[in-house]
């Protein structure tokens, strides 16, 4: 991909760029910023190459999630610990909870299995790459995370009645 073409993709998808890189920093837009900015940098400085021009956009949401988890990391906000399904997320909802609220008390991995998937447009196939997941662990993230959110929609739903 020459300059211009990078360029051309970079504004492109500016916008879901932002919106996964603001994903992946648990929804804090100032820290998206700075990951956005390291990202184009990083682009831009060749510290970044594709390998194939098969799936640019794929790339590009790895390159901002490997710089979030570092910058997470420096700031001290990086938690690697796997916490259990069933753990502290059983909670009811609150009544004014959004969507936004609900996929945050999600374990991580289904958070970002699942915003890619419904916010991003990716296929699973695209998730594992970005993720750097087998394909079969994606579509179990995946398949937990809709069961959950499912579960709560519906215990809010009869909240609302």
């Amino acid at each position: 991909m020459n300059r211009n073409q990078l360029d051309t993709f970079l504004r492109k998808h500016h916008r879901e760029a932002f919106l996964w890189a603001r994903q992946c920093c648990g929804f804090d837009g100032e820290l998206a910023k700075d990951v956005i900015q390291q990202v184009y940098l990083k682009i831009l400085e060749g510290k970044a190459r594709m390998k194939t021009e098969a799936h640019p956009k794929t790339w590009l949401f790895s390159v901002i999630r490997f710089t979030a988890m570092d910058e997470l990391r420096s700031k001290g906000k990086w938690q690697e610990v796997e916490i259990e399904e069933n753990m502290a997320w059983e909670t009811e909802p609150e009544e004014s909870d959004s969507h936004e609220s609900l996929i945050r008390r999600l374990p991580k991995m289904q958070q970002e299995v699942l915003l890619m998937v419904f916010y991003h447009d990716m296929t699973l196939e695209e998730a594992a790459k970005v993720l750097q997941l087998h394909i079969g662990t994606v579509r179990t993230h995946y398949d937990r995370g809709k069961k959950k959110l499912k579960e709560w929609i519906e215990i809010r739903k009869t909240f609302e009645v």
